[in-house]
């Protein structure tokens, strides 16, 4: 079983980590793009940071097999 304490992020915290404004990460999440957020209590909401980093990590990887198809295609990034 895993112990390792979940680490909860607020919005804020998504925007810093991600670069995203909140209009950004809310329209994502409407698309499916980027991870739910869940209820802390009253109006509050948070989201895992192990979710946001699987995000990020997605998204370099992503970006990364962009940049080698073009360049093993001889075009110039």
């Amino acid at each position: 079983m895993d112990t390792t304490p979940m680490q909860i992020l607020r919005l804020k915290q998504v925007a810093e980590i991600t670069g995203l404004k909140r209009s950004s990460v809310y329209d994502r999440i409407a698309d499916g793009l980027f991870p739910i957020q869940f209820p802390l209590g009253g109006r509050a909401v948070g989201w895992l940071a192990s979710e946001v980093e699987s995000w990020i990590n997605s998204q370099v990887a992503a970006s990364r097999s962009q940049i080698k198809s073009v360049a093993g295609n001889g075009v110039a990034a």
